[in-house]
C-alpha cells in the first residue's frame, strides 16, 4: 500500500496536466475577495528535489517540466503554461530548475492571508516531508496524517462555502477508482457549489480505461453540475503494458474560461512534450 513515492514522478507530464489545470483553478477563486479554502486528498510531499534521488533515478521529468522550462519566455507558449511555469520559478533561482513543486505548495504560494489549505497524507515517508516542509508555517496550513478520502468528510462544507477539492491519489490500488467515485458522490452532496478536481492515470489497466465514462456518468447523475474532462497523452502504451503514457483531469463546477484556455494548450502541448505519433489530447465539457 505504501510503495508509491511522488518523487519519482515529480514534474513528469501528468503533473505537467494536473498543475497547469490547478493553477487555473486558483488564479479563478482569487478573483474575489472573499476567502476560501482548498482540501487536498493525496498531498504527497510538497516540494521535490529534481537534482537527486528519486527523481534522478526514474527521469520522468525529462519528459514534462524540464521540456518545458526553456520555453517559459517564448511568445508562442499559451498563457496558461506560462501561468503554471511561473508558479514552478517561485520555488527555483532565476534559470535553474532544482526543485518541483507539488500542488501544496502551488495552492500555498498563490493563496492569500485568509484562505486556508487542508492538506491530508496517510504515507509514512511523505507526511514527514510534508510537516518539514510547512514547519515554519504557523497559520492557514493545516497537514493531518490520514486517509484523506475519509477527512475530507469533515471538511465539507468549507466555513467560506467558497473551496477547490483536489482528489489526486496514487491509484496503486484498483478499489481507489471506486473510491474516488464514492467520495465525489459524496462531496458533492455535501458541497454542491464547490470545484472538484480528480487527476486519474492513463495506464493499461480496465478500471483506468473505464474511469472517465464513470465520472461522466456519475456527473449526469447530480443535479446542475457542469463538468470538464481534459486528457494528455504522450505515447503510445507499452507492449508490456506497464507505465504512465497519459493522464486525464476531470474537472466539476469548472470556471467558464477553462475550456478555450486548454483548447490553446493541449495541442501546443501535444506537439511539444509528445514523444511518439500515439501522442493526443481530448477535451470535452458539459454545462448543467
Amino acid at each position: 500500500m505504501f510503495s508509491y513515492r511522488h518523487g519519482f514522478h515529480a514534474g513528469n507530464h501528468a503533473d505537467v496536466l494536473k498543475h497547469m489545470v490547478l493553477v487555473q483553478l486558483l488564479e479563478h477563486l482569487l478573483q474575489k475577495d472573499k476567502p476560501f479554502w482548498v482540501v487536498d486528498t493525496h498531498a504527497g510531499g510538497g516540494l521535490y528535489d529534481l537534482t537527486s534521488g528519486y527523481a534522478t533515478k526514474s527521469g520522468e521529468s525529462l519528459e514534462g517540466i524540464h521540456a518545458l522550462w526553456p520555453l517559459r519566455a517564448k511568445a508562442s507558449t499559451p498563457a496558461i503554461v506560462k501561468s503554471y511555469l511561473d508558479q514552478v520559478q517561485a520555488v527555483n533561482d532565476k534559470d535553474s530548475l532544482h526543485w518541483y513543486p507539488g500542488s501544496p505548495q502551488i495552492a500555498a504560494q498563490m493563496m492569500r492571508e485568509g484562505d486556508h489549505l487542508r492538506l491530508f497524507e496517510l504515507h509514512p515517508s511523505e507526511i514527514k516531508l510534508l510537516e518539514g516542509h510547512f514547519a515554519s508555517v504557523r497559520r492557514g496550513v493545516s497537514i493531518q496524517q490520514a486517509d484523506g478520502f475519509l477527512g475530507l468528510k469533515a471538511c465539507l462544507p468549507p466555513p467560506p462555502r467558497r473551496g477547490l477539492v483536489h482528489i489526486d491519489p496514487p491509484y496503486e490500488i484498483k478499489d481507489d477508482y471506486r473510491r474516488v467515485l464514492q467520495t465525489l458522490r459524496e462531496s458533492v452532496e455535501r458541497f454542491a457549489t464547490g470545484t472538484y478536481a480528480v487527476w486519474y492515470p492513463e495506464v493499461a489497466r480496465r478500471e483506468s480505461q473505464q474511469f472517465p465514462a464513470q465520472l461522466k456518468r456519475l456527473a449526469a447523475e447530480m443535479p446542475k453540475v457542469d463538468w470538464l474532462h481534459a486528457t494528455l497523452r504522450v505515447k503510445g502504451a507499452a507492449r508490456d503494458g506497464v507505465g504512465l503514457f497519459g493522464s486525464g483531469m476531470f474537472i466539476i463546477n469548472p470556471p467558464w474560461t477553462l475550456y478555450d484556455r486548454l483548447a490553446e494548450a493541449l495541442p501546443w502541448l501535444v506537439e511539444t512534450i509528445g514523444i511518439d505519433e500515439h501522442a493526443a489530447y481530448t477535451l470535452e465539457a458539459q454545462q448543467s
